[in-house]
Formats: structure tokens, C-alpha cells, sequence
């Protein structure tokens, strides 16, 4: 599950686990309170340089490498409903023009440094709506988890090694170990908890270490420093919630699958960021889930599953509870770019209430 990233900047998973356990004991309810801590530790603005990511584009390279493949996956990329595009503007006779903008749950400067169309109008916005409006006060809403540390573990006193082989254990354990972490220090943690983190590259750790906010909680400080109120559309516990609701062993694929890509990782980074840049979100899909998967079977069943919990049903949530927003106008929405897209995005959804939306740039 490269693509999910959460509205969380984790640090390294390693030492929040190995911290837990020297300062808090080894209770499992201290434990995870320490790794809601790291995962929700306050960002604001850094003065200093962000620290830079090395990665290619993985596009760039199959065009090179393959012509008539890359021709496929554009072909395909081009068939997804909305893909191209990641600021919108809403409209409805005798109703203020709202705007949604598609969003990257990264700290990237090219990720931050949004589009003029975008700085254009989000400061005259009457509300900032965000997926999840906690990203203003993290510490906080880590003391509300804390009550919850099954977000965080497996149920029943499972562990990730009770849905593998011995080969596939071994695998990840050798895969883990590189990346200077133990699967038995992990082993009870939801696979998706290790799958993010292991996709997050280590760039965007330096810079959360230097107080770089990711695009979505920029937005919203922005917003706060303008007296623009700022809303959301889910809450932590919902979004982790729907997360811990994909079947476990669907959860462990994807992990077994970031693991097998870990050395391109960096380059799917690269790529994504690229193609948020160039507003061409379509072609996720038919990247990172036909070409680049272990096993083409598993992975069209499991992100059927990953689609469906994390995007579609969410789309039909945010869609129901923009619906106020919309209706009074003026209304700035900044949600993950993957939420726009397809037949049951939010571009339709919101079209489907009774509005023109339309492309901007």
C-alpha cells in the first residue's frame, strides 16, 4: 500500500519502538503511546532547507527501456475518470465558487510550492477544509489514541509472522533487519503501521526533524495565520479505523510487496511527485499496480479491497460532509489527490450534487 500516507509524518519506526521501550517499560499500552507520540509529533514551518530526495522517474525510464509499455500504461493512465488534474474549481448559479484541490500528504518543496491558480484564491476562502482538521494540534490528538492502542495492534495476540510462510518471514525479517529494524520488535504492530514507514523515504524524516510541515497541515496553518477557520472531513480515529478494517492478511501482502520494491522506493517517490506536478494522477494506478507488483494476482485483489475501504467509501463520506460546506460557498477543500480521481471520486461525487466542476490549469 505505497500509496496510502496517512495525515501522520512518522519518524523512523525503529527508534520510536526501541525509545518506547527504554523510557516507558513494556507495557503494550505505553508502547504504543510512545509510537502515537512520534507519529503525531507537531510540525510548523522550518526556516532551513528542506533536505532533498535522490530518486528517478520511473516513467521516464520505462520509455527508455520499453516504448510500447509505457505507451500501455499511458494509454491506461488516460482511461482513468479525472485523472488529469489536481485543482478544481465548484460552481452552482447563485452560490460562491468553492475550489478543491488535490493534495500529497508530503513535505516536498515542489509538493509545497503550490500552483498561482491556488494561491490565487485559497487566502479568500470563507473556510479551509481539510481531511482532518487534528493536523492543527497533533499533541492533542495523540492523547485521544492513546485510549485506543488497538489502532495500533494486531487483535487477539496475533503477530505479522502468524500469516506467513517461513520463507516469507525470513524475507521480511532479512528485509527489516537492513533497514535497521527487528520483526520481533514489530511483530505484534499492524503491517500497514511498518508498510508506511518503510515507503516514507528517509528525506522526509530529515525534514520533519526540521519542523517541515507536510502540504496538507501547511494549508491549514496558513489558514489559521489568515483567521480563516479551518474544518475536517474525517477524524484520526476514523481514517485508522478504516485502515485496521482491511483484512490483516491483505495488510501483510502489502507489506511483503513494499518490502520486495524497498531499493525503489525512493524512485516511486520521485515518480509520484512528478506526475502531482504535472497533474497527472491517473497514471498511479497502472504504475505502481501492474508494473511494479510482485505478484499482479494478489495485488489487483488486494488493493480491490485497499480501493474500496480507503478511497471509495471515504470519497462518499467527504462528498456527504462537504455537502454544508458547498451549499454556503466560498469553501477551499484539500484532500489527498487520489480521492479526486475515478468514477467515485469527489470531482463526480460533487458533480452528482448538482455542481459544475472543472478543471483549473
Amino acid at each position: 500500500m505505497i500509496l496510502f500516507a496517512s495525515a501522520f509524518s512518522p519518524r523512523h519506526f525503529a527508534t520510536s519502538i526501541e525509545t518506547a521501550r527504554r523510557h516507558l517499560g513494556v507495557t503494550r499500552r505505553l508502547n504504543v503511546l510512545a509510537f502515537l507520540l512520534a507519529l503525531l509529533a507537531p510540525a510548523h514551518p522550518a526556516l532551513a532547507e528542506s533536505p532533498a530526495c535522490e530518486g528517478k522517474n520511473l516513467l521516464e525510464q520505462l520509455k527508455a527501456e520499453n516504448s510500447q509499455e509505457y505507451q500501455q500504461l499511458m494509454a491506461e493512465g488516460q482511461k482513468v475518470p479525472n485523472g488529469k488534474g489536481i485543482f478544481w474549481k465548484i460552481e452552482k448559479e447563485g452560490i460562491q465558487t468553492s475550489y478543491l484541490l488535490g493534495t500529497m500528504h508530503l513535505s516536498d518543496p515542489r509538493v509545497l510550492d503550490l500552483p498561482e491558480s491556488v494561491e490565487e484564491v485559497r487566502y479568500d476562502a470563507r473556510v479551509v477544509v481539510v481531511e482532518a482538521s487534528e493536523i492543527l494540534d497533533l499533541k492533542k490528538a495523540a492523547g485521544r489514541l492513546f485510549m485506543r492502542p488497538d489502532f495500533m495492534m494486531l487483535p487477539g495476540g496475533k503477530r505479522i509472522g502468524d500469516f506467513l510462510t517461513k520463507d516469507e518471514e525470513k524475507t521480511l525479517a532479512d528485509g527489516l533487519r537492513a533497514k535497521g529494524m527487528a520483526l520481533s520488535a514489530v511483530d505484534r504492530m499492524r503491517p500497514w503501521l511498518i508498510s508506511t514507514t518503510l515507503a516514507t523515504p528517509g528525506c522526509e524524516f530529515a525534514r520533519k526533524a526540521k519542523g517541515v510541515s507536510v502540504l496538507d497541515q501547511q494549508i491549514a496553518f496558513d489558514a489559521v495565520d489568515y483567521d480563516i477557520p479551518v474544518e475536517g472531513l474525517e477524524t484520526f480515529e476514523e481514517q485508522l479505523a478504516a485502515m485496521n478494517s482491511i483484512s490483516t492478511e491483505s495488510q501483510v501482502k502489502s507489506l511483503l510487496e513494499t518490502m520486495a520494491y524497498r531499493d525503489q522506493l525512493k524512485d516511486i517517490t520521485e515518480t509520484m511527485i512528478q506526475l502531482y506536478e504535472a497533474g497527472e494522477m491517473g497514471l498511479l494506478w497502472p504504475l505502481l499496480f501492474k508494473k511494479y507488483a510482485v505478484d499482479t494476482g494478489a495485488a489487483t485483489s488486494g488493493m480491490s479491497e485497499f480501493e474500496n475501504i480507503m478511497l471509495t467509501k471515504r470519497n462518499h463520506v467527504m462528498a456527504e460532509r462537504s455537502a454544508r460546506f458547498l451549499t454556503e460557498g466560498g469553501a477551499f477543500i484539500a484532500v489527498g489527490a487520489l480521492h479526486l480521481q475515478g468514477e467515485e471520486g469527489l470531482v463526480e461525487l460533487i458533480r452528482r450534487q448538482g455542481y459544475a466542476v472543472t478543471a483549473i490549469d
